[in-house]
């Protein structure tokens, strides 16, 4: 079997110092040293000297505070609802078929849209013809937003467009079960969306994007970055999330592959 030449790494990482979330649910971690550890592995073993150890180490390992919903992750469609509108309860992340998670994949960029756009069904449609993809089931589609350019600044939480529930209800329908973002999330970044509340106390405007997953349920990816490397289409995404059980995400280590 012939490997893509390429692989292309799409997953942001879990750190301390890079902003990718508002503070009250960034990730905390503990980084701790092979020298710190080396009393530790002396504990274990009665008699056991440091200077016995070579260079006087143990193991480097990390203690990590954080959500199922840090770093790039996969949202399952009970993130979004407990039960969908015909009354079934929505599948968890380790419930999720893995063949959604292997699969061709497409870009759409909409890299140009104004920050707080709201996607529509015909500007999905429109970008599909303008690369020339005949949207197939279980197609893995990419959204590249203008959020990708801001990573690590507070700008980041704020920026870029989002999918509106006809877009994501576009995608579903035809088959699509997993999409992702490169944005905070796969909807409207909050700040915008609450602007639009306060002038039209419309409740269907919350999250409708994810909302949309009560309809059709599907599994999207958010945080992701590298997007604006891909092309259009003609790769594959690996995107296989973390078995957390009962969980309504895992972390992804999301991949591109192509030649």
């Amino acid at each position: 079997m012939k490997l893509p030449g390429r692989m292309l790494d799409l997953s942001s990482p879990l750190e301390n110092e890079t902003v990718y979330d508002p503070p009250f649910m960034r990730p905390k971690i503990q980084y701790r040293s092979n020298a710190d550890t080396a009393p530790l592995l002396c504990e274990l073993f009665p008699g056991l000297r440091r200077e016995d150890l070579p260079e006087g180490e143990g193991w480097a390992i990390e203690e990590i505070q954080l959500s199922t919903h840090n770093g790039t992750h996969m949202d399952a469609p009970i993130h979004f609802q407990s039960k969908s509108i015909d009354g079934k309860p929505m599948m968890t992340i380790d419930q999720v078929p893995l063949d959604w998670f292997f699969r061709p994949g497409v870009k759409l960029d909409f890299r140009n849209v104004p920050d707080g756009h709201v996607v529509t069904a015909a500007e999905v449609e429109g970008e599909l013809k303008r690369i020339g993809h005949e949207l197939k089931p279980f197609d893995i589609v990419l959204v590249n937003t203008r959020a990708s350019s801001c990573i690590g600044t507070e700008e980041y939480l704020t920026a870029g467009c989002g999918m509106g529930r006809e877009a994501t209800l576009y995608l579903t329908s035809r088959g699509v079960r997993v999409a992702g973002i490169d944005a905070w999330g796969w909807d409207v970044p909050f700040v915008h969306t609450r602007k639009r509340w306060l002038e039209t106390r419309d409740p269907s405007i919350i999250w409708e994007g994810h909302k949309a997953g009560r309809e059709i349920p599907y599994c999207h990816m958010e945080k992701l970055c590298n997007l604006e490397q891909l092309p259009g289409d003609g790769f594959i995404v690996a995107c296989f999330p973390y078995k957390v059980k009962a969980g309504s995400a895992g972390w992804t280590r999301a991949v591109a592959l192509f030649d």
